[in-house]
């Protein structure tokens, strides 16, 4: 299963979504692939790397192959593409090729050594965003509950995926959407904001959406974990305050709702032979 982050907004949290998410999936024993499909490669550098490969995204966007573009990370399960392409050129190869944007998902179908891919992509409208959401078989895209973040979403995000939907007769039909209420604080106006969203049809992309019921909180485990390169999940196990749940709580939660068919439990350490096959393409 193919899972791109996005958003036409930037700094709303799609890289330390993206990592979480992954690390939470290798910790569960998935063998997952996290893609850094952005011109600033944070990702890149968020867990160490063990074994570098010789070439990154780069590579894997203009020749469509993934051969000797995986490298390693120090976390059991979890491998990377790496952003290589500080310059911004793939913007002007994806434009001027006539299968630029389908590129990725060519690559990545049949791809049988990983149960996860989980791609990031930049906050900024353009064929490199293009590219990866239309590799995805499902999307996920943080708000901050925020108004101005809420209306770039209900505005840019939306508009991308109406503008990318006859992009289907190329056999890249666009995932469904699920929106994620992300640092989310305890004031009025952010429940307020996040009700909005919630009860929002969306116009015309109505049903190609799902506001997901989890929340991310606003609290510092998730800047801490980032700073000391571990998924927030093993960072935070446990609150001292009930008031807002651990981290390893929220995450477990967000991946029980996000990915049903996925078994991740409550330790995260099922062995892996007792996993379920996600098969390509499986909501």
């Amino acid at each position: 299963m193919i899972i791109t982050t996005c958003s036409t907004k930037g700094g709303v949290g799609k890289t330390t979504l993206t990592a979480n998410l992954a690390g939470l999936l290798a910790d569960a024993g998935y063998r997952t692939l996290v893609i850094d499909a952005d011109i600033q490669p944070t990702l890149s550098s968020y867990y160490p790397i063990e074994s570098r490969a010789a070439h990154g995204l780069y590579q894997l966007v203009t020749t469509g192959a993934i051969d000797d573009t995986i490298s390693q990370t120090t976390i059991d399960s979890l491998d990377i593409v790496i952003s290589d392409d500080p310059d911004g050129n793939l913007d002007n190869w994806i434009l001027h090729s006539p299968d630029g944007r389908i590129r990725m998902r060519r690559a990545l179908t049949g791809l049988d050594a990983y149960d996860f891919v989980l791609v990031d992509t930049q906050g900024a409208i353009g064929p490199l965003q293009d590219l990866g959401v239309l590799a995805a078989d499902i999307l996920i895209s943080p708000i901050p509950p925020e108004i101005l973040s809420a209306r770039e979403f209900a505005r840019g995000t939306l508009a991308m995926l109406e503008r990318l939907q006859p992009m289907q007769h190329m056999g890249a039909p666009v995932g469904h959407l699920y929106g994620l209420c992300y640092r989310m604080d305890r004031t009025v106006d952010a429940r307020n904001v996040a009700d909005t969203l919630r009860r929002a049809t969306f116009g015309d992309s109505r049903g190609a959406i799902t506001i997901l019921d989890t929340v991310i909180p606003a609290t510092v485990a998730y800047r801490e974990a980032a700073t000391a390169r571990t998924p927030v999940h093993q960072w935070e196990r446990r609150r001292d305050s009930q008031a807002t749940p651990a981290a390893r709580e929220t995450m477990l939660q967000l991946v029980n709702e996000l990915l049903p068919h996925a078994e991740v439990g409550c330790e995260a350490d099922m062995p892996r032979a007792t996993r379920p096959a996600i098969r390509h393409g499986q909501p």
